[in-house]
């Protein structure tokens, strides 16, 4: 038999069930796994899986399982450790239906693995109940939950307006996050997110951020990835990959959170734009030895416990609400618009260029050095 399993989100990594539940499911066939998610990223780089786990594309969950339903696996499993079974849960019934809307027959059983190791802990069947749900139920301890019951409990209220997104198993005093940008925070246990004409414009459970619904944008509510809290709980050791610095010295520009940070690994130093791009990117490229070079304001939201940063980063901090002008100009005089330069040999070099631009603005800032 040949299995797929899709692993989703850094918690089932650092909590060392998915490596457990990757080799119980070698007992049942022919395994395959792939991740869903930045960073669980990390995650994998940080434990040494990425033998085990392909980490190679940056993938939705939805699209990772429709890979495998491509390749015409028999059987399809998804990973996952949400914040609570609430959230889990939700999280699954978004995916498995996401994912059914992209294929034609839905003829491939798909099992969720929410929460292994806790007592609220279930295995969810979406489409096909067969005999390794029991026989995987009382072996990891788990309850099995019905899609009706996810549906019946947690889901069925959200149909009542497309303009509206309940946001499930949230604690006040939580970030909340869009599409990896830091939109408001949580003063409730309960929280919904109203949106008009594609923007949101309205929060119950929690105060909005101006300034990060201006850098959203538009957004599809109902397809946006939404996240509250700390991206990664576990407190992590981070491993370092070596590898070949370019030739050439290489400056590359990321000005959002949502990109995908791993294609810039080959770059000899990132600028980073705003303060939680700059913790994000600064993090994961920790990895690759990248240093970075921020540009914030002092507005930072906490959404990774530990943000590592490599030697020989340089964070400006420059007056509020100034990062976006600096980013902007940056982009246009040292990018030419464009999202990687090799005109110049030295992050020495690339620092007074900065200097040089904010002096331009008339921006008062701060310089600090990563040593």
């Amino acid at each position: 038999m040949k299995i797929g399993i899709v692993v989703h989100g850094p918690n089932i990594i650092d909590s060392g069930y998915a490596l457990k539940l990757i080799e119980l499911l070698k007992n049942y066939g022919d395994v395959s796994v792939r991740l869903g998610g930045t960073m669980g990223r990390t995650a994998v780089i940080d434990a040494c899986l990425e033998g085990i786990i392909d980490i190679s594309r940056k993938l939705v969950p939805s699209d990772s399982l429709k890979i495998f339903y491509d390749d015409d696996v028999d059987l399809i499993f998804l990973l996952n450790y949400g914040k609570s079974d609430v959230t889990g849960q939700v999280f699954g019934y978004k995916v498995y239906n996401h994912f059914v809307d992209k294929i034609a027959e839905n003829n491939i059983p798909v099992i969720q693995i929410e929460r292994p190791g806790e007592e609220n802990g279930s295995i969810i069947p979406w489409n096909i109940n067969l005999d390794i749900v029991e026989e995987l139920s009382q072996k990891l301890n788990l309850s099995i939950v019905s899609p009706d019951e996810v549906y019946e409990n947690h889901i069925r209220q959200d149909d009542a307006d497309f303009n509206q997104r309940i946001v499930h198993g949230v604690s006040p005093g939580e970030n909340i996050m869009v599409n990896s940008v830091v939109i408001g925070k949580t003063d409730s246990d309960k929280l919904t997110l109203i949106a008009r004409d594609n923007h949101i414009v309205d929060i119950v459970g929690g105060e909005l951020k101006p300034h990060g619904l201006e850098k959203l944008g538009e957004v599809d509510l109902e397809s946006a990835i939404i996240k509250t809290g700390l991206l990664r709980h576990a407190k992590v050791t981070p491993r370092v990959i070596s590898h070949d610095k370019p030739n050439d010295f290489k400056i590359t520009f990321l000005d959002h959170a949502g990109e995908d940070v791993y294609k810039f690994r080959d770059s000899s130093v990132v600028i980073t734009v705003g303060d939680d791009t700059t913790l994000i990117s600064s993090d994961i490229l920790y990895r690759f030895d990248i240093p970075i070079i921020g540009i914030t304001d002092g507005d930072l939201d906490k959404v990774v416990e530990d943000g590592f940063k490599v030697k020989d980063s340089i964070i400006f901090e420059v007056e509020s609400g100034f990062d976006d002008v600096v980013g902007r100009d940056i982009k246009t005089i040292m990018f030419d618009g464009k999202k990687e330069s090799l005109n110049f040999s030295s992050i020495d070099e690339v620092r007074d260029k900065i200097i040089e631009i904010i002096n331009n603005i008339n921006c008062k800032y701060k310089i600090s050095y990563i040593n």
